[in-house]
């Protein structure tokens, strides 16, 4: 199994992560009112420096956490816009923890556990790295800023 065999839904509509295929991919649980919020802006600034290379930023905004993401999918999307400028895929929103976990969130918490080999996310902004191969290659915590980053990513590119 890779991350390209599952699905996902964007805008109401059913998102094959396939089209990624070769693509080093970063993917990011979210909430608009966060703390870690700010870092919306950071990934558009790492999404822009590294797009042209095969570079792909996907957010999932979640609102299991503090019910800090409580808009629908329409208000996640235009405060994405409005407050960080964001052009990568922002999914519609998932549990990441749970019964109702998307089943890509199952995956991904099981390729890569977090501290003490726990499978659940513990909070927003918990990241995933994707090799071009759909492989999942590294768990970053919430506050590792996307700028702290910037290594492992070129070493995939």
């Amino acid at each position: 199994m890779s991350i390209y065999d599952y699905n996902v839904s964007y805008r109401k509509k059913d998102h094959e992560l396939e089209q990624y295929k070769d693509n080093v991919l970063l993917v990011v649980n979210t909430a608009s009112k966060c703390g870690f919020s700010p870092q919306y802006s950071e990934l558009e600034e790492m999404y822009q420096q590294y797009k042209d290379q095969g570079f792909q930023i996907l957010a999932f905004p979640c609102n299991q956490f503090g019910n800090q993401e409580p808009g629908n999918d329409e208000q996640i999307q235009e405060y994405c816009t409005i407050n960080h400028g964001v052009t990568f895929p922002v999914m519609d929103k998932v549990d990441v923890n749970g019964k109702d976990a998307d089943p890509l969130y199952k995956y991904l918490s099981n390729e890569a556990p977090g501290v003490l080999g726990s499978k659940s996310i513990k909070w927003n902004f918990t990241k995933f790295l994707i090799d071009r191969d759909g492989k999942v290659v590294g768990r970053f915590a919430p506050k590792t800023k996307p700028s702290e980053m910037h290594e492992e990513i070129q070493k995939l590119l």
